[in-house]
């Protein structure tokens, strides 16, 4: 006779999360939110639709890092420590220095403009990779 309780489909999860934790919230008025990254002590991610970029960390709470944020989409962290993001309203992917401004990477590829950049990931080398698919953009491509 089979064996009826199936298998456990996250192998390993209750490893990561300690006994006895409880989940906490930490904002109920965000609307969409995605790319979470750690940088230093502080939590960044993207809340799209409301246009920010926001953070939280035990000693500050909630904050707000930018508004606009272009629709910031997919954030990492480059081998120095910089926030690297994918902005959907300006179609480019950018990066934030240390000191707060903001570089363009790349907005285009073999001269015509990028879709709607959405994730990234960094190699250990530097190598940005994202995906740009075409969200909100229909069959245009100006």
């Amino acid at each position: 006779m089979a064996d009826p309780t199936p298998p456990d489909p996250f192998p390993g999860l209750d490893d990561l999360i300690a006994d006895g934790a409880q989940l906490e919230t930490l904002a109920t008025d965000l609307r969409f939110i995605e790319g979470p990254v750690w940088i230093a002590d502080q939590l960044i991610f993207s809340d799209i639709p409301a246009n920010k970029l926001l953070t939280h960390s035990d000693a500050k709470g909630l904050g707000l890092l930018r508004q606009p944020s272009a629709n910031a989409n997919g954030n990492t962290v480059d081998p120095q420590g910089r926030l690297v993001s994918c902005l959907h309203g300006d179609r480019s992917v950018v990066r934030t220095e240390l000191d707060g401004k903001i570089t363009l990477l790349a907005d285009r590829f073999h001269g015509k403009r990028f879709n709607s950049p959405n994730d990234v990931a960094i190699q250990r080398d530097g190598t940005i990779w994202f995906s740009d698919p075409t969200y909100g953009l229909g069959n245009a491509r100006p």
